[in-house]
């Protein structure tokens, strides 16, 4: 099967046919269900449930459990279609789909045979974002990259296709996005310098109907040099292979394991690319387009409309991955279609998702220190570029160098766990990271499957700060200013929840779920539940009553020393001796837990 397509060839295959997920937007509309990982197409996250609101949340209690099974990080979260529950687990991917009119009854299970040796080439733990609804399937795509549909009924399998070559390193940790006739699929494997993409299968026969890489020429990346825009100017041919040095874009990175968005009315998908390979960058000059970027693609072709580059040369390994969450909100007095990224970087970019206009580029934790800013103005040769400070600098510093006090570290002021935005408040709830590193690139050679690294970091608190590492912020994405901010010991890592009964919820690490209020940020309600949480936060309703539900299972990155049992400070690419306490507060699980009001 031919991996890219001609844009000739795209556009005349996406002239005509019936699209087999309309009814997918009516299932997301109903707010008693939770249908896709992100809520709805905007990534908003957020309920219009309003029965557990500031009034009620404090009198909240455990209605019912769940094991999985798997003692690793569990990300993602549970979805509700009418009266079942499908619930994942880390690897080996297992999927159950719980009966709630007959008391969680396991309808049936799905357990994939995978080759175990894929866990030696995911990155950050064995974690899954989760499986995504449509049409009646259950869609999953398990750590080995093979994509597959089962019937929502049964869990019989539909169809299956593979996706990448773990081989290779190629593996994956995201959802999929169910859009019309379509599945679209992410590739994660960036620190094993593999080729970054995002493909399009149809819903109804898993047949690939295109594949965008994020780097190379442009017929693989799909893009009209003409057509397709960055802050408002063609990118022009080539754009991506003439910012590599000779032909190192093939084992370039730019993976795509974060979150997708989907604006149906402009038939636009958006998502962030990751880091560019390898982590020493004095091995590949040049800005390593389109590493760090954001995408804005058509659905039915995949042909780019515009790009952002956000983290050009990246130095520190900010992946570009974090989700896009797209509303409508007043500027200048008129009303606009926004995107809200908080990037890895550490600054929060507002932008017109229809053009990619750039609106607002600000820091949204006062330690990062690695940039001064971002150029906005559109008269400069410098305009939506950050300009870098030269003692953070690792590219300037050299190579065997340790650059020392660099925030935040390579975890980003926020990954992948995903934020949530209430338009009652147009307040953004963000999970943040407050951890800065120190970071030494060295000279690595590049073999098929093997980590592509080259880089040596450790990890610590944000200096003469609240001593904790992380924060749980409130954020204003039109003025880019912090309205309240929430410090925690370690970094969040759960995904949020808003909902119309004013209340936000998140997990933390040493693994309380808790509740606060939108408006202020004072803390309604917590409970502390069997292990760390870093999965997403959930709501459903049955029969009249709201649930709330959260997937804990200590690990991911900022988890890895307790989820693999590592204790080499520098494992887990740094993160191990930052996060060594953790395991004075928490341990190993998998449990669902599903809160609910008292009768």
């Amino acid at each position: 099967m031919k991996t890219f397509m001609t844009l000739a060839s795209v556009a005349a295959m996406a002239a005509g046919g019936a699209f087999a997920s309309d009814t997918l937007q009516a299932e997301i509309d109903k707010p008693e269900q939770w249908v896709i990982q992100t809520g709805d197409y905007k990534n908003q996250r957020y309920s219009k449930l309003d029965q557990i609101n500031r009034d009620t949340v404090g009198d909240l209690q455990v209605a019912w459990t769940f094991s999985t099974g798997v003692l690793r990080g569990h990300e993602g979260s549970p979805l509700v279609v009418g009266d079942t529950m499908f619930v994942h687990t880390p690897f080996p991917n297992t999927v159950y789909a719980l009966d709630l009119a007959d008391d969680g009854r396991i309808k049936w299970r799905y357990e994939p045979k995978q080759d175990p040796d894929v866990i030696g080439v995911m990155c950050c733990d064995t974690v899954y974002r989760g499986v995504a609804y449509a049409d009646g399937k259950v869609f999953l795509h398990q750590a080995d990259t093979t994509v597959v549909a089962l019937d929502a009924e049964t869990g019989e399998v539909a169809w299956s296709a593979v996706n990448g070559d773990p081989s290779k390193g190629e593996t994956n940790t995201a959802t999929v996005l169910p859009v019309k006739d379509k599945i679209i699929v992410g590739i994660s494997g960036g620190e094993f310098g593999v080729q970054g993409h995002v493909t399009a299968y149809a819903i109804e026969t898993g047949e690939q109907l295109w594949r965008a890489y994020s780097v190379g020429p442009d017929d693989q990346i799909m893009v009209d040099p003409e057509k397709t825009t960055e802050l408002g100017k063609p990118i022009g041919p080539d754009s991506s292979i003439n910012s590599w040095e000779g032909d190192q874009w093939k084992i370039g990175g730019g993976t795509t394991w974060g979150w997708f968005s989907a604006d149906l009315e402009e038939n636009l998908f958006y998502y962030g690319t990751g880091n560019p390979s390898t982590w020493n960058p004095a091995q590949r000059p040049g800005d390593n387009k389109w590493s760090m970027t954001i995408f804005a693609r058509d659905i039915d072709t995949g042909v780019a409309k515009w790009v952002y580059q956000m983290t050009p040369h990246d130095e520190w390994d900010y992946d570009g991955v974090n989700e896009m969450i797209l509303s409508e909100q007043e500027i200048d007095g008129e009303t606009r279609k926004l995107l809200t990224h908080m990037d890895r970087n550490g600054i929060g970019y507002t932008m017109d998702r229809v053009t990619g206009e750039l609106l607002v580029a600000e820091k949204y934790d006062p330690v990062v220190n690695w940039t001064t800013g971002v150029d906005m103005d559109p008269e400069s040769e410098t305009y939506g570029r950050p300009a870098v400070v030269a003692e953070y600098s690792t590219e300037q510093n050299g190579e065997d160098v340790n650059s020392t006090g660099i925030c935040p570290s390579a975890l980003g002021t926020k990954d992948q766990q995903p934020g949530a935005y209430s338009p009652r408040t147009e307040t953004f709830y963000v999970p943040t990271n407050h951890v800065c590193m120190d970071y030494e690139p060295f000279r690595v050679a590049y073999t098929a499957g093997q980590p592509y690294v080259g880089a040596t970091l450790s990890m610590y608190p944000a200096p003469d700060s609240h001593g904790g590492m992380g924060n749980f912020i409130a954020w204003d994405n039109i003025n880019g200013e912090i309205k309240w901010s929430i410090p925690e010991q370690f970094s969040v890592w759960s995904g949020a929840l808003a909902t119309a009964g004013d209340v936000v919820f998140y997990g933390t690490l040493e693994g309380y779920l808790k509740a606060v209020d939108a408006e202020t940020g004072d803390e309604l309600y917590r409970f502390k539940t069997p292990s760390g949480i870093i999965g997403n936060v959930m709501t459903y309703e049955r029969e009249g009553k709201q649930y709330i539900g959260i997937l804990s299972g200590v690990g991911g990155w900022a988890g890895i020393g307790l989820a693999a049992g590592l204790t080499n400070p520098n494992d887990g690419l740094g993160a191990v001796g930052g996060y060594a306490a953790l395991s004075d507060y928490t341990a190993l699980g998998g449990q669902l837990t599903v809160f609910a009001l008292p009768d």
